[in-house]
């Protein structure tokens, strides 16, 4: 799969648009790491939900998991850094058995942790104390809503998901998260459900905050916008729907050299389920992990020759750098 999303992304109709080539045009070729600001995990791609734009191609029917002893090499790397924030991200991260013990272990070397949250494991039985878990430790919880509005939301993620995740930030909500003053953050993630870029991450934000505290009596902190990458199932909707080459263009034209400056892989880096070190979670998607000399695995890890590296690029990265930028933590512009 990775190489056919390769091939796709590698098509003739964009040769002359070598992301590579616009970077040097750009004086920013070779991209580098300006260091690790971010050790983001990927613990897996088991789900408890198949979302239609999931760059991860995760689901309930995925056994790609972290073992305790690949979560043990994260933490063993992690405490040769001064690192400040350990991002865990999955599939649903909440659904792997090492998931607690990475928010402790991180906790416990006095590290900030986010949980990349998609709302509605908060609600199975078996994850019936996460919420508490999560206000206990401190963690940030930055999640997925498509949209302010159930069709949409339910469109992109399934039948019933945005009443379950509206459930979901009332629990958030009773515990602190997302009231001023309580030092528990929420933050919720906007992906555009087509074919385009998202709109203006402070005009959304404003339409996100006024229309979940009318309708639905619910708050946050703050909105993230973040492009959708042409990659896995995004990928596979644009082909199926004749969109693909269009898409690909609006990236191309959009291209800011500001958000190409600042894009999230110059700060992070990401760690997949098996322990391969990748310059970003959509690298990691692509089997595109870290090359130019750096060690390519967690077991291997050698601050020095990560914390400068030079970074793998590809005609997917237009995604972040189109516009005001894309990244984990919205635009970046």
């Amino acid at each position: 799969m990775p190489g056919e999303q390769l091939r796709v992304l590698n098509s003739p109709a964009l040769a002359h648009r070598s992301f590579d080539d616009v970077l040097e045009r750009s004086g920013l070729h070779p991209l580098t790491s300006t260091g690790i600001e971010i050790l983001q995990i990927n613990v897996g791609k088991l789900c408890n939900q198949t979302c239609k734009h999931c760059h991860v191609d995760a689901g309930p029917d995925r056994d790609e998991v972290m073992t305790r002893e690949t979560a043990a090499l994260c933490m063993a790397a992690l405490e040769q850094t001064e690192t400040p924030t350990v991002d865990i991200t999955g599939g649903a991260p909440e659904l792997n058995p090492q998931f607690r013990w990475l928010v402790t272990e991180s906790k416990r070397l006095g590290r900030h942790v986010m949980d990349r949250c998609n709302l509605s494991v908060l609600l199975l039985p078996s994850q019936k104390d996460l919420g508490a878990f999560l206000a206990h430790y401190q963690v940030e919880v930055v999640a997925s809503l498509p949209y302010f509005m159930a069709a949409y939301t339910d469109a992109q993620r399934g039948e019933g998901v945005f009443d379950k995740s509206i459930e979901a930030i009332r629990l958030l909500n009773g515990l602190g998260y997302g009231r001023e003053g309580s030092g528990l953050e929420l933050n919720l993630v906007y992906n555009p459900v087509g074919a385009f870029l998202p709109p203006p991450q402070a005009s959304i934000e404003a339409d996100f905050r006024r229309e979940l505290l009318v309708r639905h009596g619910v708050v946050f902190n703050s909105l993230y916008t973040i492009t959708n990458m042409p990659i896995s199932r995004f990928l596979e909707f644009l082909l199926r729907t004749d969109n693909y080459d269009r898409y690909m263009q609006k990236l191309v034209q959009a291209y800011n050299p500001a958000a190409a400056s600042c894009v999230m892989c110059r700060n992070t880096l990401s760690v997949g389920w098996d322990g391969v070190l990748y310059d970003c979670d959509f690298n990691q998607m692509l089997d595109l992990p870290v090359s130019f000399g750096a060690p390519v695995h967690i077991r291997d890890f050698v601050h020095d020759r990560l914390d400068k590296r030079r970074i793998v690029t590809g005609q997917h990265c237009y995604g972040c750098t189109a516009g005001a930028g894309s990244g984990c933590g919205g635009t970046t512009v």
